[in-house]
């Protein structure tokens, strides 16, 4: 069975992770990816050596791609590119500022001489104003857009534990690259999309400025526990495991009440009555709640709340995830031929097979892409 993108070409020059989680993307649904390298190869590649050698970002973001190793700055290469460019559906590009512009390579010049093309510049911080210049990693933007100061514990602010960042700005532009080829189909004419890791973050920090702009406070970091729903957050069992509850409305916490704690009245005691209440007096509805996890094991607890239809998880460790019975898997080739089992792609598609292509090596496509796109 075809997939949705099969017969577009995409051509991407990129590196790290927001661009490769679009062309991903893409070449998940079917497209052609050429990936544009430099000699030695995307800097991820090195990020580290976890599986089989390879890196576990490489791998993860770059199965199905064919690996084209050329320097823009040599002028052959470079009209090599140039004729890629000129028979693609879509070019990406993460360069550092200004640089695909300086190499001949500005969207607008590109769309004026293929005028289906669609072409996704993803940036740090947009290419006006101040910060058009910084050098934008996820970390960074983390922290500039609030994000690092919402999240961890009362004692300070916390990274996100992924690279959220990149992956909010992979995942707008793979979205803009899908609305684009629809509007495409209705218009013939291509379509220029900008994408920064900034605007990705700020986007989804709505609510914490929403909250300050109209409160004049921040939301509280409170670690596993939620700024304004209480109980909302995770408790120690007896054998230790860590177990995150949540309850969103009042006859939720009243079946809590009676069918985990064992205490139908305690939402009609002084500082249990409302969740507005209990927020404000969330240190003793915490000390009542943990009370009760703390008398019962891990598989006590969970029989417990499921009887009392209370929303649960555990807060597992990477050796539980791997375990875990919801979890996905699907394998992929490495370079050298070795088999890695990555986490699926989260979409699940009706009438068809999951099958991801294999990981390139460096340049493995190099002599082959060439001779079909020489001169």
């Amino acid at each position: 069975m075809a997939r949705p993108l099969e017969g577009l070409l995409v051509v991407s020059l990129e590196q790290a992770v927001a661009a490769p989680y679009c062309s991903a993307r893409l070449a998940d649904a079917g497209a052609r990816v050429i990936k544009i390298e430099r000699a030695e190869g995307d800097f991820a590649r090195g990020y580290d050596s976890a599986v089989q050698g390879a890196s576990s970002y490489f791998v993860w973001l770059n199965r199905g791609k064919q690996s084209l190793v050329a320097d823009i700055k040599q002028s052959e290469d470079a009209a090599l590119l140039h004729r890629l460019v000129g028979r693609a559906d879509v070019f990406i590009q993460n360069l550092a500022p200004g640089a695909a512009a300086r190499s001949g390579l500005g969207a607008e010049a590109l769309r004026a001489a293929n005028n289906r093309l669609i072409t996704v510049d993803i940036s740090g911080y947009g290419d006006t104003g101040e910060y058009a210049t910084m050098k934008a990693y996820d970390l960074l933007v983390q922290a500039e857009s609030g994000l690092a100061m919402v999240t961890g514990h009362p004692a300070g602010p916390g990274r996100v534990g992924v690279s959220i960042a990149d992956i909010g700005c992979g995942m707008n532009a793979y979205t803009g690259v899908l609305e684009a080829l629809i509007e495409r189909g209705t218009t013939g004419h291509g379509k220029g999309l900008k994408v920064s890791l900034f605007d990705a973050v700020a986007d989804w920090m709505n609510v914490p400025l929403l909250y300050y702009e109209g409160t004049g406070k921040s939301p509280q970091r409170l670690g596993l526990a939620h700024p304004s729903i209480c109980p909302y957050g995770a408790f120690a069992t007896r054998d230790h495991a860590l177990v995150l509850i949540s309850i969103q409305n009042e006859r939720e916490w009243a079946t809590f009440c009676a069918g985990f704690l064992d205490a139908p009245d305690l939402p009609k005691q002084p500082g249990f009555e409302s969740n507005n209440i209990r927020v404000a007096n969330r240190t003793v509805v915490d000390q009542r709640v943990g009370q009760t996890f703390a008398a019962l094991t891990r598989d006590e607890a969970a029989a417990k709340l499921r009887a009392s239809n209370t929303a649960y998880g555990f807060v597992n460790d990477l050796a539980a995830l791997g375990h875990h019975p919801a979890l996905r898997r699907t394998p992929v080739t490495l370079p050298g031929g070795g088999v890695a089992k990555i986490i699926a792609p989260a979409v699940i598609r009706s009438h068809e097979t999951l099958a991801l292509g294999p990981v390139p090596g460096i340049g493995e496509q190099t002599a082959a892409i060439k001779i079909e796109f020489g001169a």
